[in-house]
């Protein structure tokens, strides 16, 4: 029951940091667990374990990191899929 929780937890930290930053998160529901696990992660590295915890997470290092994570995804992606179209125009 502890790893539903953490799984539901993870998630809601994900989606946050999507609806935030205003940028979806790859893969749907399963894309924002990991984004919230590996956000958690992130923001205790760089911030710490502090403030209120829920399902193992400290909420607001938690949700920084996330955002951090959905950002740099996001800034990626954004990179990626520009040098993917120009690739794709130079063919045409």
């Amino acid at each position: 029951m502890e790893i539903l929780w953490m799984l539901i937890v993870g998630g809601i930290i994900g989606w946050l940091a999507s609806l935030i930053t205003g940028r979806d998160v790859p893969g749907g529901i399963i894309g924002n667990i990991i984004a919230g696990f590996i956000g958690a992660w992130l923001g205790g590295l760089i911030f710490g374990d502090w403030g209120p915890v829920v399902g193992g997470f400290a909420i607001i290092p938690a949700i920084i990191g996330s955002i951090i994570l959905v950002l740099i995804i996001s800034f990626i992606l954004r990179k990626v899929g520009k040098r993917g179209n120009q690739t794709h125009h130079d063919h045409a």
